[in-house]
This record gives C-alpha cells, structure tokens and sequence, in this order.
C-alpha cells in the first residue's frame, strides 16, 4: 500500500491493514502492477532526484521510484539538492518545501535563474513540488517561483508517479545537452569538462559559457553584444573590456599546442574556427 506523507516533511510509515497506525494517512488507489516507465523503452532510464528530509517518506519514495525503473539521486536537505543537481543532471527533480536547511523554493528559485550556458544547472528541467500546505496561496508561491506541478501531502505514489511521467513525456522533445566536438576540440555541456586532442583544460564559468556559445556555430561571426548579453546578461557593451580580456584568456588555454581557435575579428566580435590539420 503506498505511503502518503503528511505534513511539510513528516510521513508516516505504512503499516499492515491489521496492525495499529499512528494518525491518519491517505491512500487513494490501491497498489497496481507496474507499467515501466516510459523511459525504460530505451536504453537510457529517467534520472530523478528526490529531496526529502523525512526518512520514511524518502526511503519510500526511493524504493518505488526504482522499482518503477527510475534512477534515483537522494538529498535529505536543500544544500545536497542543489549539489546533486549541480553535479549529476536529473532529468527531474520531485522536492519537499520543508526542508531543515531553507525552502525547496529556494531550490526552483536557483534553478530557474540558473544560465543554460555558463551555469551547471538546466533551467528547463521539471520540477515537482510536495507540500504540507497546499492552500491556493502556497501553490500560486510555487508555481510562481517555478515549479511545473504542486503535490499535496497526503499524496497517493500511483497519481504522483503519472505526474512524473506525464512531466517527462511532455519534455521528451526538450533538446538535451549533448557533447559537443569541433576539430580537437570537445565540450561536454553537462559536466562542463573541456579537452583539446584529448587533454584537459580548466576554464572558468563565464570563459567556458563564452566557448560553449562560440563551438555552437563554428565559422560564425559573434557581435560583441551579442556575446555580452548571451553570456553576461548585459543590456549594452558600453566600454566594458570584460569580453576582451575572457575571450584572451580563452584562446591562450586553447592554444597549448600552438593552435588558434578563438579569433577576434575586429570591430565586430570573436568567432570559432577549426584550423586545418597541420596549420
């Protein structure tokens, strides 16, 4: 029978129906046999993180998630959420407002304010909010904030995990971040790691937000504007120098072995060429 928290964070656990039950606890819907999950149809399961300080409700939730097929990211506070999303790119996250750390607001907060280009986190991602309080106040704040869907608690698993796989069918299309390769050159968006003929290189957020723009239309000309207000969010250049001097840095890091892919065209702004083999 499916666990329904109740409260911001505290669940209770699911008893036998012979055995006593501590307080009241909803299920609506009995367990079923499993569907799998839309995403086990390939090879690559829905990753989805769980951010949930009450132990019984979490290690529910874990256990069905991956009994449905799902792999699954745990955080028992907001610190560890936001880590895990930083570092290990769900595709979904399901988060309690309460948490002993701050709000799992403050979480959608971050991560719909996050820059697709020089930030780890992706925006776009789902996000399931679950409350305790779900007075049409408290679900315009999430939605306001950003959430995609506000779960009450008590809450049935067999409407919470449809909502899941209606979120993720419905972003199936979203375009997902994948390597990127130009010349000797690779750029992989998700763990912002960058290699040139095979070798690391370090780069700063903005230096690797400025390449990841460059890399994503090699050969085109980037106006200094455009790269300001891509990369920086600036309105206007004015007489800032702050693109010169990153877009300088990036090239010497670029070039350990002599090459030259960041090229300023003057007057205009910067472009990415591969360079023939042996230039």
């Amino acid at each position: 029978m499916p666990l329904c928290g109740q409260g911001d964070g505290h669940a209770q656990e699911v008893a036998p129906p012979e055995a006593p039950q501590r307080g009241a606890f909803a299920v609506r819907g009995a367990r079923v046999r499993r569907s799998r999950p839309m995403q086990d149809m390939t090879d690559d399961a829905a990753t989805i993180l769980l951010v949930e300080d009450d132990p019984a409700t979490r290690t529910f939730l874990a256990d069905e998630l991956t009994a449905d097929g799902y792999e699954l990211l745990v955080a028992d506070c907001l610190r560890d959420g936001l880590r895990l999303l930083e570092t290990k790119y769900p595709d979904l996250v399901v988060l309690d407002v309460g948490l002993p750390d701050g709000s799992g607001l403050e979480l959608v907060r971050r991560t719909r304010a996050a820059d697709r280009l020089a930030d780890r986190i992706d925006p776009r991602i789902p996000l399931v909010v679950l409350s305790g309080r779900c007075s049409e106040t408290d679900r315009l704040r999430s939605f306001e904030r950003g959430a995609d869907d506000v779960v009450a608690k008590p809450f049935s698993y067999p409407e919470l995990r449809a909502r899941i796989d209606a979120l993720l069918r419905r972003c199936e299309g979203r375009a997902r971040s994948g390597v990127v390769r130009v010349g000797p050159v690779e750029l992989d968006p998700a763990s912002r790691r960058v290699l040139v003929h095979g070798e690391p290189v370090h780069l700063s957020q903005k230096e690797f937000g400025l390449l990841r723009l460059l890399v994503s239309d090699p050969g085109r000309v980037f106006t200094k504007d455009e790269l300001l207000r891509t990369v920086w969010g600036y309105a206007t250049t004015g007489t800032t120098r702050t693109l010169d001097s990153h877009a300088c840095r990036l090239r010497a890091k670029l070039a350990a072995r002599g090459d030259r892919f960041v090229v300023n065209v003057w007057g205009v702004g910067y472009r990415f060429v591969d360079p023939p083999a042996g230039a």
